[in-house]
């Protein structure tokens, strides 16, 4: 059993698509946590119609405070903190996991269209997708559009996938890809849950590890699987406007936080992509 979760601020086509393939390809059981922040398009309704486990805010908060309200609510040692404007490959769960566990580390994520194995060909895949979403930009936000979208994109998806996973296997490479992160309950208890101050939360993720490797040695720093790849559909859903963050004056930057010098340091050996 493991358990997924999810923040959302309407969308509720995206969501529809989302949920359509998590359904499909998680090998699992699985508790889908919702964090609804504050949606008016019936999204709410509609996972809960699902079996989804929702909390209902009223106002519309940032990622990390929303990811920490569902750490509070999951019930499994296995945290999936997962974007809904996502596509899922089949067995993701059970592929990200074997990975994880070949690799002894419990912070990991996919690969997708923001990073792959070598920077030419994350240039031509970046490139593909931005035709592609040009060619879209003028239909309406609909399942029917989303998924046009990832057939033309990959063709057989299915095939796609496993033949990435047939190739890269469980090889990984150091940085991160923000739309799916794998987080064992043991990491938490080293490096703390997500730092509701800083927006840019996946960056500051992999850096907390980072650093808990160099100075304590105890956990791997985030690493990105190869070998499962997600789909991101990577800001389609700008555009609708959303409600400013409720908690926006708590928000700061990396380099406030961190200094530049330091994330200079952290940073130095990866071209990390969130």
């Amino acid at each position: 059993m493991i358990s997924v979760i999810t923040a959302i601020h309407n969308g509720l086509e995206m969501n529809k698509v989302f949920f359509h393939y998590l359904k499909k390809y998680t090998k699992n059981n699985f508790e889908l946590i919702i964090i609804d922040n504050a949606s008016d398009d019936g999204s709410p309704e509609f996972f809960e119609a699902n079996g989804a486990v929702v909390k209902r805010n009223t106002q519309n908060f940032s990622y990390p405070v929303s990811q920490n309200m569902g750490i509070q609510l999951a019930t499994n040692e296995h945290l999936f903190f997962l974007n809904n404007d996502i596509i899922v490959s089949p067995n993701w769960d059970e592929r990200l996991l074997q990975v994880s566990q070949e690799n002894k580390m419990e912070v990991i994520t996919c690969t997708g269209i923001e990073r792959l194995e070598t920077d030419t060909k994350t240039q031509s895949t970046r490139l593909r997708w931005s035709v592609i979403k040009s060619l879209f930009k003028f239909f309406p936000d609909t399942a029917w559009k989303f998924k046009a979208m990832h057939k033309l994109m990959y063709g057989n998806w299915e095939t796609f996938c496993n033949t990435r996973f047939s190739t890269f296997g469980t090889e990984v490479l150091e940085g991160f890809v923000g739309n799916t992160v794998y987080i064992h309950r043991n990491a938490i208890e080293k490096i703390g849950v997500w730092d509701e101050h800083i927006q840019a939360a996946d960056f500051d993720l992999y850096i907390r590890t980072k650093k808990r490797n160099m100075e304590i040695g105890d956990i791997k720093p985030c690493h990105i699987a190869l070998g499962v790849f997600i789909h991101h559909f990577i800001k389609m859903t700008v555009k609708s406007k959303p409600v400013p963050f409720y908690d926006a004056k708590n928000l700061i930057s990396l380099d406030k936080k961190w200094g530049k010098e330091k994330l200079s340091v952290y940073l130095a050996q990866n071209n990390t992509q969130g």
